[in-house]
């Protein structure tokens, strides 16, 4: 039996406490022969949480590129799938990051990872390698960024894929990039019933073609009974459609439970997320691509993230930044289904400390921290 004892410690900016940590999770009993950790006041966190990322397209670790795609979804992808074997093995540039991410406190991750009739199952293989050998949590989507009915087989190597070990079916674009919403929906819908998993959903078309797409969504959802088991990334749309047709979308969203996850786009209006609060939604926060063939940012550390979603939401207020915050938390833990997950007795102690006063301060300064994965101080 390992113990580990923090003393003098804040957890999420609250009043000093002791935190006591036996066999990797945390405890309400002290156990006086603890290795004891002097916490000097700094800020517990419960550890972060990527709840949309895309490991397998990083070239962290390598060379500088130059970014030669264009503007559209379709020249980004096209260009990807143009020079992605020059980048060199998935497990290893995955890895990388996976190391960034640990080091910076993100030790729970959910990754959309490619598949289609070129690379087949290569890309799910890597990312399951590289975390394979590292503490963190990794859920797979298995992801036809290619498209799904433009790439025939796609769909029957996404069924291969959730039998290899991935954790949910993706998609994308139903409408806009694919070109047949109702095609698409029923495959990936169909697909994740008959696996019995959940589904995670690409959807950057805007305005009222995005919101005819989230309510086909709604409708597969409480048809197949799939409540809670289905998130919808990016959802432009929402934030696109007029005040009135919003709250409809919100409140539909909220009834099916729903999930959605941003990546503070810089592109298009944030979600609304107070509105989104209020109907109680689930709603995670991730970095999308880190240092990719589609964009040159990301370093890794989820706070930049946070840090970028508040100042574009037009935060200033405490309680308004602590609360996207929660979205690289406990959002992200929601999202994603983590059953042990927070500051409280029984949970997995898996931690953060930061050498700050408040979670304002971890936003906006992103200090070095130290982390704790399963009880054990990296």
């Amino acid at each position: 039996m390992t113990s580990l004892r923090l003393s003098n410690v804040r957890p999420w900016g609250g009043d000093p406490a002791d935190l006591h940590i036996a066999n990797g999770v945390l405890t309400g009993e002290p156990d006086p022969g603890a290795e004891v950790i002097d916490g000097a006041g700094r800020l517990v966190l419960p550890a972060l949480v990527d709840a949309h990322a895309h490991v397998d397209k990083t070239t962290y670790g390598g060379p500088y590129r130059r970014h030669t795609a264009g503007s559209s979804l379709a020249s980004l992808i096209d260009n990807e799938r143009t020079h992605r074997e020059s980048l060199g093995p998935v497990a290893a540039r995955a890895g990388d990051l996976l190391d960034r991410y640990i080091a910076h406190g993100v030790l729970h991750v959910r990754s959309h990872v490619d598949v289609d009739p070129v690379i087949g199952l290569a890309s799910i293989a890597g990312v399951q390698e590289a975390a394979a050998s590292r503490p963190v949590s990794m859920q797979i989507v298995a992801f036809p960024q290619s498209g799904l009915i433009t790439r025939p087989g796609t769909l029957a190597l996404m069924a291969d894929a959730i039998d290899a070990g991935a954790h949910l079916v993706g998609g994308i674009d139903p409408a806009g990039f694919d070109g047949d919403p109702i095609k698409h929906l029923d495959a990936i819908f169909g697909l994740a019933a008959d696996k019995g998993v959940g589904l995670d959903i690409h959807l950057h078309d805007r305005g009222t073609l995005g919101a005819w797409q989230i309510d086909r969504i709604v409708e597969r959802t409480n048809a197949l009974q799939l409540q809670g088991k289905v998130t919808i990334a990016h959802c432009y749309a929402l934030s696109t459609v007029d005040d009135a047709r919003q709250g409809a979308l919100i409140e539909s969203i909220a009834a099916a439970d729903i999930s959605l996850t941003t990546t503070a786009p810089g592109t298009t209006p944030q979600l609304p997320l107070a509105r989104l609060a209020q109907a109680g939604v689930r709603v995670g926060l991730g970095h999308d691509g880190v240092r990719d063939l589609w964009s040159p940012y990301g370093t890794g550390d989820l706070l930049e993230k946070v840090l970028s979603l508040a100042v574009m939401s037009g935060y200033r207020r405490d309680d308004d930044i602590d609360s996207v915050l929660r979205l690289a938390t406990h959002g992200g833990a929601s999202v994603i289904g983590l059953p042990d997950y927070g500051l409280t007795a029984g949970c997995a102690a898996n931690l953060l400390l930061l050498p700050v006063s408040s979670t304002v301060e971890a936003v906006t300064e992103r200090p070095q921290r130290q982390v704790i994965a399963h009880g054990v101080l990296l």
